[in-house]
């Protein structure tokens, strides 16, 4: 049986990204049962003079058949990543290899640069646009020649319907302002940042700050993502948060996705972005305990009673967030990464090892080369909302984080938490009325 081009192609491409045997068997079940249906109703049906022509529609044999639609190119999604610092250059990179290869979205994809001035005297911006390399963030890693830097936040985003955010969370108040009235009514954004605003009225996600700001639909994206590790692209799983699109989802999903990083979505937005906001905190505790050589026993109780503390705190700021969510990329695999590897668990150590003598700002600027922590700002935001609230004493862990970065107790202190034991019937109990 002789087959038009259109269905040829369907059947030799696959949709998966990943190209698993998974996909190639259903994809080779759905040949045949496709091939077969064709076949009887060709069997079945008069004959056409010409195979090519559709039934109810004529063709003239001077002119080629086609049926793209003229409006396609006009409808192709422009992607702009608001942030440039190393996780943001890493997304910029992801991206850009797949706008190259998905029809449905434009080549190039532009990158919000905060312009700096380098030692040489050149502007960071030329530089990547130059070398196609982040020097100053991501050094060594090519981001694709389709990325373009933009100093000029305003620009960046202009025409683009499709903002990914990922930039440290204490600027992003900053940024939703200098943007308002300066985005599309029909963009559609993702967070890739781990923190949260804590205002009079109660804490803020980022997710949310962005929607009320720009009146758009916010997804969420987090995971165990140490940057550097999928710049080399090496395996890792990320997770999507989504409120109610699941087809909004999966173009995120999609835009995303390579062999090595591989994203799957969860209608979980709060779930997912308090999962990476709060396992910085537990990465401080971890570090902690590597500056002061306690061991990997004590490491472990460290990362159970943080995952205890994040689901319950979690819960207790949103009934709807599912316990499922806890066993996402997003969830315990991103904790444990984190605790282990992590610029938070990097920093909190040394701080440890100087017995708390030398500041968070101190050791930051000297060891992050411009990166920002975020562990310490969100220790003292999460301590915030627990002393409004009255729940300093049912998260032991948390409060004792907070306390021992400002000072007020010794690194030793992350141990005697315990002594402080948490009322967790209460915290169970409490769910369901906060």
């Amino acid at each position: 049986m002789h087959l038009p081009s259109s269905l040829y192609l369907l059947f030799s491409s696959s949709p998966c990204s990943s190209h698993s045997h998974f996909c190639t068997r259903t994809i080779n079940r759905f040949k045949f049962s496709f091939l077969s249906s064709i076949s009887l109703a060709l069997f079945m049906a008069p004959a056409f003079e010409d195979p090519n022509v559709l039934e109810g529609q004529t063709q003239s044999s001077s002119s080629p058949q086609c049926y793209s639609n003229p409006d396609d190119v006009s409808r192709k999604s422009k992607v702009t990543v608001v942030g440039s610092g190393n996780w943001g250059s890493v997304a910029a990179k992801l991206i850009a290899s797949n706008t190259l290869k998905l029809s449905s979205f434009h080549d190039e994809v532009r990158m919000w640069v905060f312009e700096e001035t380098l030692p040489s005297g050149e502007k960071l911006t030329d530089v990547i646009n130059r070398t196609n390399e982040n020097v100053k963030y991501l050094p060594g890693i090519k981001l694709g020649k389709n990325v373009v830097a933009d100093p000029d936040l305003e620009n960046a985003v202009k025409d683009a319907n499709m903002l990914v955010f990922v930039t440290p969370h204490q600027f992003m108040e900053g940024i939703c302002k200098r943007l308002v009235g300066k985005v599309n009514g029909d963009v559609e954004a993702i967070s890739l940042i781990k923190g949260m605003e804590v205002k009079r009225e109660g804490p803020c996600m980022i997710s949310t700050l962005i929607s009320e700001q720009l009146g758009v639909n916010c997804c969420v994206l987090m995971g165990a993502n140490i940057a550097n590790e999928i710049a080399v692209e090496k395996f890792s799983e990320a997770t999507v948060g989504y409120r109610e699109n699941i087809e909004i989802a999966e173009q995120w999903v999609k835009l995303f996705s390579t062999p090595y990083f591989i994203v799957t979505a969860v209608q979980d937005v709060e779930g997912v972005e308090l999962c990476g906001t709060l396992k910085n905190v537990v990465a401080i505790a971890a570090g902690f305990v590597d500056g002061l050589e306690m061991g990997n026993n004590t490491k472990a109780a460290i990362m159970r009673i943080g995952l205890r503390e994040m689901k319950a705190f979690s819960k207790l700021l949103f009934s709807s967030v599912k316990d499922s969510t806890f066993f996402e990329s997003c969830g315990v695999a991103d904790l444990i990464t984190t605790c282990l590897g992590g610029r938070n668990r990097k920093v909190a150590e040394a701080f440890a090892k100087n017995g708390g003598k030398r500041s968070f700002d101190d050791l930051e600027a000297e060891m992050l080369q411009g990166q920002k922590l975020q562990g310490v700002s969100t220790a003292r935001e999460v301590y915030e909302v627990l002393s409004h609230r009255g729940w300093l004493e049912l998260f032991p862990l948390f409060t004792t984080v907070h306390e021992i970065c400002v000072g007020h107790l010794p690194p030793s202190a992350i141990v005697e938490h315990s002594e402080r034991k948490p009322r967790l019937s209460i915290v169970e109990s409490s769910i369901q009325y906060y």
